[in-house]
C-alpha cells in the first residue's frame, strides 16, 4: 500500500476539500485525486462520498481511518529518525505566543544553547493562529501555542500556567491568603483579556454571579495590568509566570479563591510530524508540568 495513497486520504478527511488537501501537500488536484483512486482499488471500496464539491467517509472510510492516522504518524516518525540521525541544524526557528515570549523563552533559549552551543536562534512571536501557519510553511521548526488540531502537527502539552487573584502587598487581601469572588465585589478589578479560552472560563465564573465583580480597568497587555496592581489602582487575576519575580520580591501576593481554582493557561509544544525530535525531547526533559508548583530556572 502506497503511504502517499494514505496521506491524502487523512489530509482530505482533515480539510473536507481535495483541493485543500493539494495545497498543504503542495501537489495537484489531480495528482490527489489520483491517489485517492488508487487508495480504493487497493481497498475494493470506496472511502469517499462526493456530493458536488462536499464530500464525506464512507462507512467504510470511517473503519480505515484510525489505522490510516497512526500508520501515517509511525511512518513520518520513522522517516525523520532514519534521516536526522546525528544532524543538527545551525540554525532553529521557534515561534511562540506573547506570554511564552515574556516570561518563558529567555530561560528555553539559554537551556537549548548550554546544550547545542553551535545553533543560531530566531524567536517569532505571534498569535497562535499565525504560528500555525508559519509551523505548516516551514518558515519555523518548533512553536509554543495554546492549542491545535491538524493532521500535520505533532503537539506535547509542555505546561500549565495557573490564573489566580493577585494584589499589591499592602492591600487588605494581602495576609487573608484566601477569599471568595464575593468579597471582592467592592475592589477595583483590573482584567487582563487575551481572548482565549481559558480566560472564557474566568468570565463565566463572573458571570455565574448574582452580582459579578465591576472592572474598570481592561487590558490586553500583561505588563500593564500588573504595573497597574503595583500602583495600587486594582488587583488583578494573573497567571504565575507573569508574577514569579514580583511574588519572590514579596511585592505581590497571590489570594487564592475557590471559584477560580483549576483555571490555568495551557501551552503546547508544536512541530510538524516526524521533524525536530531531539529539540523536542531536550525541551520535553525540562519537565516544567505546572508552573504553580515548580518554575524553571
Amino acid at each position: 500500500m502506497n503511504i502517499e495513497n494514505i496521506e491524502a486520504f487523512v489530509y482530505i478527511n482533515h480539510y473536507g476539500s481535495f483541493n485543500k488537501a493539494a495545497e498543504v501537500l503542495y501537489i495537484s488536484q489531480p495528482t490527489v485525486t489520483a491517489r485517492i483512486q488508487s487508495l480504493e482499488r487497493e481497498l475494493d471500496c470506496r472511502v469517499f462520498d462526493r456530493l458536488g464539491k462536499q464530500i464525506s467517509l464512507t462507512d467504510k472510510g470511517k473503519q480505515f481511518l484510525p489505522y490510516a492516522q497512526q500508520i501515517l504518524q509511525i511512518y513520518q516518525n520513522g522517516k525523520h529518525q532514519v534521516q536526522a540521525k546525528g544532524h543538527i541544524p545551525n540554525e532553529l526557528r521557534i515561534g511562540s505566543t506573547v506570554s511564552v515570549s515574556n516570561y518563558l523563552m529567555p530561560h528555553l533559549m539559554l537551556h537549548l544553547k548550554r546544550k547545542y552551543p553551535h545553533i543560531t536562534i530566531k524567536l517569532m512571536t505571534a498569535s497562535t493562529e499565525v504560528l500555525i501557519d508559519k509551523l505548516k510553511s516551514k518558515e519555523l521548526d518548533l512553536a509554543f501555542i495554546r492549542k491545535v488540531v491538524n493532521p500535520a502537527i505533532q503537539a506535547f502539552p509542555f505546561c500549565e500556567d495557573p490564573i489566580s487573584l493577585y494584589v499589591e502587598k499592602g492591600h487588605r487581601l494581602a495576609n487573608a491568603q484566601r477569599t471568595s469572588l464575593e468579597d471582592i465585589r467592592q475592589e477595583t478589578l483590573v482584567f487582563f483579556e487575551c481572548g482565549s479560552l481559558d480566560w472564557m472560563r474566568l468570565h463565566r465564573v463572573f458571570e455565574s454571579m448574582e452580582q459579578p465583580p465591576k472592572i474598570d480597568y481592561q487590558v490586553d497587555n500583561l505588563e500593564t495590568a500588573k504595573k497597574l496592581v503595583l500602583k495600587k489602582a486594582g488587583i488583578c487575576f494573573l497567571p504565575a509566570l507573569s508574577v514569579q519575580e514580583e511574588v519572590s520580591a514579596g511585592t505581590l501576593v497571590r489570594v487564592d479563591i475557590a471559584e477560580t481554582e483549576g483555571i490555568s493557561l495551557r501551552t503546547s509544544l508544536i512541530s510538524l510530524n516526524g521533524e525536530n525530535t531531539e529539540f523536542i525531547e531536550t525541551l520535553l526533559e525540562l519537565g516544567i508540568g505546572k508552573m504553580g508548583d515548580r518554575l524553571i530556572v
